[in-house]
């Protein structure tokens, strides 16, 4: 029989969070420190992004306003992965993943603020619920990985801070335009944080005019090309036939995957115990009960199109829909 556009869309939609989750896997098997990485992933995005005709002549129709905006974004989004990276090598893949998951509790926080609607108690109900789950978390990892939980955590908040941001700007400028500006504000906002990196995040520091070797810079091609271009065009296919609750429910799988790659590639079950898991499955559980209680509430047709896909996987965050 052949395959219907949902059925495809989906099989896509899965596809993109698999490679997201891999970029957890990639950012442990750079040798490099978390903040050449973070520039080296952003630059190539940005090169690669500024031989589409399509981005400038949408950089061409933005107001300075909205370039201002979505750069300030950016700063944001350059942070993101700082962390985010700075949590798989102060940790590993499985933690900086788990802390991720997060970020769907810190949006419900700041997206009322932000786009200034009223608090839901379900929010709060699902800040609550995870609470029991990090705790575990942080139980179930040895003392030396535990800087690498807070870190991550501080991770998962700036995704809910530029992705409610992005949801307010989403209509106004193309995607690639928007995700070019993100990355090249972001690139220059770590160029100039490198000198001080030393003195703030000794653990984070390296030196950004050092070309990566072979085996680093094949993996940087994967992480930005392979992790970041490719799934944010696929993306935008897959999501002008899905609902918005089908997306959520299938990129709040990213840690899913990121977790049973650690474990399959990297053998990282063996540094974690049993309360870690407890607590993964706790936090996940919280995350996708959330958008099944929403969409009970807001009776909302299961085949209901997304409207408005945002900005690019400007990070392996969920934040695609509004």
């Amino acid at each position: 029989m052949p395959m219907t556009d949902r059925t495809r869309a989906q099989l896509q939609i899965h596809f993109c969070v698999l490679l997201w989750g891999f970029t957890a896997i990639l950012g442990k098997l750079i040798s490099l420190p978390a903040l050449p990485l973070v520039w080296w992933r952003m630059l190539l995005v940005v090169a690669a992004l500024a031989l589409v005709p399509r981005v400038w002549r949408g950089l061409r129709a933005l107001p300075p306003r909205l370039v201002l905006a979505y750069a300030g974004i950016g700063v944001v989004v350059a942070l993101h992965w700082l962390t985010f990276y700075g949590a798989i090598k102060l940790a590993n893949a499985s933690v900086a993943a788990t802390c991720i998951a997060l970020a769907p509790v810190f949006t419900a926080v700041i997206e009322p603020w932000v786009a200034k609607r009223p608090f839901r108690p379900r929010e709060l109900a699902l800040g609550v619920a995870v609470l029991p789950g990090v705790a575990l978390v942080v139980g179930g990892v040895p003392d030396g990985m535990r800087l690498g939980v807070a870190v991550g955590a501080l991770s998962a908040l700036l995704v809910a801070i530029f992705g409610s941001y992005n949801k307010r700007l989403v209509e106004h400028a193309d995607p690639l335009t928007v995700t070019a500006i993100e990355l090249g504000a972001g690139t220059l906002a770590l160029t100039a944080l490198a000198p001080l990196m030393p003195l703030l995040l000794p653990a984070f520091a390296g030196d950004l005019l050092v070309v990566p070797g072979l085996h680093d810079g094949a993996l940087l091609l994967v992480l930005a090309l392979g992790c970041t271009l490719l799934p944010f065009a696929l993306s935008l296919v897959a999501l002008r036939h899905l609902s918005a609750y089908t997306v959520q429910l299938a990129t709040n799988l990213e840690p899913v995957y990121a977790i049973i790659l650690a474990a399959l590639l990297l053998g990282e079950q063996h540094e974690l115990t049993p309360l870690f898991y407890l607590g993964v499955a706790v936090i996940l559980g919280a995350v996708f009960l959330d958008p099944l209680l929403a969409r009970r509430r807001s009776g909302a047709a299961p085949d209901a199109e997304v409207q408005h896909p945002e900005m690019l996987g400007t990070s392996e965050a969920k934040q695609l829909v509004d």
